[in-house]
């Protein structure tokens, strides 16, 4: 380490924010331009290069954390690229986009403020491409064999990656318009704004990445015609069959999924629409849902101009700090945590009725029903407290007035609607995820599966560490059964739990 007294002498701090009334004004980034660099050598600074460092293991990808703090603190910014670049296609992503798991693994954290690994990250991201660190890399030679990639997620676009530099001609093959899966439509743009998912693709298209984009794999091309035309196919497609609400009134006009609502915003920002027809302007929002889609939806609707915004989950209110008796170091724990789509939502005061420390959440809520006009449209949601076993409480039903509803309650796999699965004859798993050996193999020699297609959904950090493992494995079913290709996690690992 540059100080070993860095982590003794120097507090945590992180990248400072722009003012709430500033930015939600606008779709850019919530975080003040510029002001990351000047931090972020002292709290590289803080890594204490420990023996064993848990964020090796807290992290999918096998980030070589201690490394690149260091470089990061002796300005050796070349250096601190490379390392981070050797386990991680798209940092920029994760530094944005990730929960950080690696911080919570931190050693440091056990009785101290864990080092800002996510915003070290970020800035050697953002560094390696203002200083020409991040060109592209295509392969000496290609092999010859050629791959089809189906889904532009994170996922794809590491396998694809990882395919075109060891010298395979890969083609991504994207439903939508464009690419960038769940980080072109459904992460909102104060975020991630997607100048950096550009830079990315044009980074594949010039090492020889092809991308087909407008393209449903089982409608618009036959899967059992793909599959002949390509040496391998690798399925990404994400986990986009959302869960329901399974309540009265859900038919109602005005209840939408949060994933019908998030595009068309994101759309707006890329210059499509002029305004999204399921607008929050002058409506009373209630999101059910307490995870980060959830949040991405608040933080939308209180840049759309909402009435009011509430947001449900279902669980209790997590405590401030972790219990070491069910969440022990280094597992994630489950804290109250202020999103910045959150912190927004408190300081506005677009709750109805909001408590005095409210971010516009309300936990342990369950909802009984929805009810609507004489002309079908959804006017309140009526909800009931719970107790940790979701069981109803006594006098805690109370109403909320609703002119959107918003459902964010995750996704169970892979849409079966486009006839992928069906077309190639993909045997699923009890749960819905397309099922896989240890080599990422579905049932159908030649096809791999990788991402929350199969994995159910998960976070961005996993999604590309499976898009690498993939690679590895599809390379070495093309090759002569070796790879040099790394491969940091197997289908069947799990994050760290007590």
């Amino acid at each position: 380490m540059a100080d070993p007294k860095g982590f003794l002498t120097t507090p945590r701090r992180e990248w400072p924010r722009r003012p709430i009334g500033e930015r939600v004004r606008d779709w850019d980034e919530v975080y003040v331009p510029g002001a990351l660099l000047p931090i972020i050598g002292p709290q590289a600074d803080r890594c204490m290069d420990c023996g064993v460092p848990f964020c090796h293991e807290a992290c999918p990808l096998g980030n070589l954390i201690p490394d690149w703090n260091d470089l990061v603190a002796r300005d050796d910014w070349r250096a601190a690229a490379e390392r981070l670049h050797a386990t991680n296609n798209f940092p920029e992503f994760t530094g944005r986009l990730c929960p950080a798991p690696c911080e919570a693994g931190c050693v440091l954290a056990i009785n101290q403020p864990a080092v800002t690994i996510k915003n070290v990250e970020c800035a050697i991201a953002d560094r390696a491409w203002e200083e020409g660190f991040a060109g592209p890399a295509p392969p000496d030679r290609l092999s010859g064999r050629t791959v089809a990639v189906i889904g532009s997620g994170p996922t794809g676009l590491a396998a694809a990656q990882q395919l075109t530099r060891a010298g395979h001609t890969v083609a991504v093959y994207e439903r939508d318009d464009r690419i960038g899966g769940l980080m072109r439509y459904g992460i909102p743009s104060f975020k991630m704004e997607k100048r950096h998912l550009e830079r990315r693709i044009e980074q594949m298209r010039a090492e020889g990445t092809k991308f087909r984009t407008s393209t449903t794999v089982g409608r618009d091309v036959d899967a059992a015609e793909l599959r002949a035309r390509y040496d391998a196919v690798v399925i990404s497609t994400g986990a986009t069959a959302w869960r329901e609400l399974a309540v009265p009134g859900r038919e109602l006009i005005g209840v939408h999924q949060a994933m019908e609502y998030l595009p068309l915003a994101n759309r707006v920002c890329e210059g499509d629409l002029e305004t999204s027809p399921l607008s929050a302007a002058g409506r009373d929002v209630v999101i059910v849902g307490g995870g980060d889609t959830g949040s991405d939806c608040l933080g939308t609707a209180v840049r759309e101009g909402a009435a009011s915004v509430t947001q449900l989950d279902i669980y209790d209110r997590p405590g401030d700090a972790r219990d070491e008796d069910t969440e022990p170091w280094p597992t994630y724990p489950k804290l109250y945590r202020l999103s910045p789509a959150h912190e927004e939502a408190g300081v506005l005061r677009t709750a109805p009725e909001a408590a005095e420390d409210s971010d516009a959440r309300l936990f342990a809520a369950s909802t009984l029903r929805l009810t609507g006009d004489t002309d079908g449209r959804v006017r309140a949601l009526h909800l009931v407290g719970v107790d940790a076993e979701r069981r109803p409480r006594p006098d805690t039903e109370r109403v909320l007035p609703a002119g959107l509803v918003l459902l964010a309650l995750g996704f169970s796999g892979p849409d079966l609607k486009d006839g992928l699965v069906a077309g190639l004859g993909l045997e699923l798993e009890p749960r819905g995820t397309i099922a896989r050996d240890a080599g990422f193999a579905t049932n159908v020699p030649g096809v791999f599966a990788a991402g929350d297609a199969a994995r159910g959904q998960s976070l961005i950090v996993w999604a590309i560490a499976e898009g690498r493992a993939v690679a590895a494995a599809v390379d070495r079913h093309l090759t002569d059964g070796t790879t040099r290709l790394p491969a940091p996690i197997g289908p069947y690992d799990r994050p760290m739990t007590a």
